[in-house]
């Protein structure tokens, strides 16, 4: 179902001229969801779901729906009668909502009367219509456009009844004129009878009330032109044809394409899956290798100032300090092993103390001697 059909189904509950009538689609908490603008499209193109709503909007100024007629009933003027028509009334005539004034009730009965002979030709009962000034108004206007319709539609189809009479009557003369000289129809030959009826169905088609030449002229020369703009248009339709089916080849030649990109990517997620999941398990023990190699850091930089290391410390400096060292062995060496031969002290206790003295002083020298070279050391550094 169109949108089209839509209005032309609402038209007749609503009032609203379809032309004259725009759609609005809300959804079931008030929100505004379409405008349906685009007739030819369906309706379920803004796809309508169940509880949402049809807001029709009258963009006529003159129509009936306009100002809120048909929503604010304050807009809406209480039917008046006058009291000498209001008692002219039956039970059955008088509205249950009319208020006693001066209004006329000729006008309402000419309205009631023509709704009730135009729903009962259609074999339907009459709406209860709410009866009202501005209602009466149009019911009026559309009631005498419609006798005139209706007459001027007598008048016409008078018109057509006598000339159909004139015309019978001319044809029975002229059939007897044609009895009178032989030329009857059950006298003329099967041909003749056929070609005198192909000449009247040509004459009609070509709608010519004449038996001249020139008419049959005049129309086989338009039937030409005509001819030829429908085979221009045609031949214009048939170039589109072929344009529109090219691009049709190409769109499926270019839908298979990515059809079959489309394939190859699915035969690669799984490969590309698993990859990207050993990529994440390498990413996580690199992570876990950064951390561990950060602590490593942190830990010999601080070995590193409880030892004393300093930025200024470079890596020549280090490996004369590590020569210095092994001079200072190679000096000390000799005082070692004078140490040690306190082990081999005399067992008299005199040249024990002797012994010990001696070793005192050599020991005094010794660390002496140390505690300059370390000072020099030390100046160095």
């Amino acid at each position: 179902m169109t949108v089209e059909s839509v209005k032309e189904k609402l038209w007749k509950k609503c009032g609203s001229s379809v032309g004259s009538m725009s759609l609005e689609l809300y959804d079931d908490t008030g929100n505004q969801v379409a405008l349906l603008s685009d007739n030819l499209r369906p309706l379920g193109f803004y796809s309508p779901q169940d509880g949402y709503r049809l807001h029709v909007v009258d963009l006529d100024p003159s129509s009936v729906t306009s100002g809120g007629w048909l929503e604010d009933t304050s807009l809406v003027e209480k039917y008046k009668i006058s009291e000498e028509a209001y008692d002219k009334l039956d039970g059955s005539d008088a509205p249950v909502s009319e208020v006693k004034g001066g209004f006329d009730a000729g006008r309402i009965q000419e309205v009631k009367g023509w709704l009730s002979s135009q729903f009962e030709s259609a074999g339907k009962d009459v709406p209860d219509f709410e009866y009202t000034p501005r209602s009466i108004a149009h019911f009026h206007d559309l009631a005498t456009i419609s006798k005139a319709k209706t007459q001027a539609a007598v008048i016409v189809a008078n018109d057509f009844c006598q000339k159909a009479i004139e015309y019978r009557s001319q044809a029975a003369r002229i059939r007897e004129i044609l009895e009178g000289v032989g030329l009857a129809q059950e006298n003329l030959p099967v041909n003749v009878v056929s070609s005198a009826q192909v000449l009247a169905n040509v004459a009609n088609l070509l709608n010519i009330r004449d038996t001249e030449m020139s008419s049959f002229l005049v129309a086989m020369g338009d039937i030409s032109l005509r001819k030829t703009g429908v085979e221009e248009k045609k031949a214009k339709v048939e170039k589109e044809s072929r344009i529109l089916l090219d691009y049709t080849r190409k769109a499926i030649q270019r839908l298979s394409y990515l059809k079959r990109i489309l394939a190859q990517l699915e035969d690669e997620v799984a490969p590309c899956e698993a990859q990207m999941e050993n990529w994440k398990t390498n990413l996580s023990v690199m992570i876990s290798k950064e951390r561990e190699y950060n602590q490593r850091y942190v830990n010999y930089k601080a070995l590193l100032n409880r030892v004393g290391y300093t930025p200024e410390i470079s890596h020549r400096m280090l490996v004369e300090m590590a020569e210095h060292r092994k001079e200072l062995e190679k000096k000390t060496k000799p005082i070692l092993d004078t140490l040690r031969s306190y082990q081999d002290l005399p067992p008299d206790k005199a040249l024990a103390a002797l012994a010990i003295e001696d070793k005192k002083r050599q020991y005094a020298v010794a660390e002496k001697y140390l505690e300059e070279v370390l000072q020099s050391a030390l100046g160095t550094s």
